[in-house]
């Protein structure tokens, strides 16, 4: 399958809330299994407290049921809750990849 699209999240963990942050992560990788759509997805720290979510999708249509999906949604119910800040969600468009 190949990719067209992509997100760059970035999420900044509130105070203490690192080890929370990381479980909702790690516990989001099954919900994006549902979604045949999202061709590939990470979860990673960039420092201390700084997170992000990459995922790729082929076009805006999977783009957009995976913003629309479980994963947007826990996102969304659970930010003021783990997040000093609110997720800066960026919209890429792949120039070149490479895929298994």
């Amino acid at each position: 399958m190949s990719v067209g699209v992509g997100l760059f999240v970035t999420l900044e963990a509130r105070p203490g809330k690192e080890r929370d942050v990381e479980e909702f992560l790690q516990a989001g990788r099954s919900l994006v299994g549902e979604e045949p759509a999202t061709v590939a997805w990470f979860a990673v720290r960039l420092g201390p407290t700084t997170y992000a979510i990459v995922d790729f999708f082929p076009d805006d249509d999977g783009r957009t049921a995976h913003l629309q999906g479980r994963v947007g949604q826990a996102l969304g119910e659970r930010a003021d809750e783990l997040f000093a800040t609110a997720p800066d969600i960026v919209r890429l468009d792949v120039v070149a990849s490479k895929l298994p």
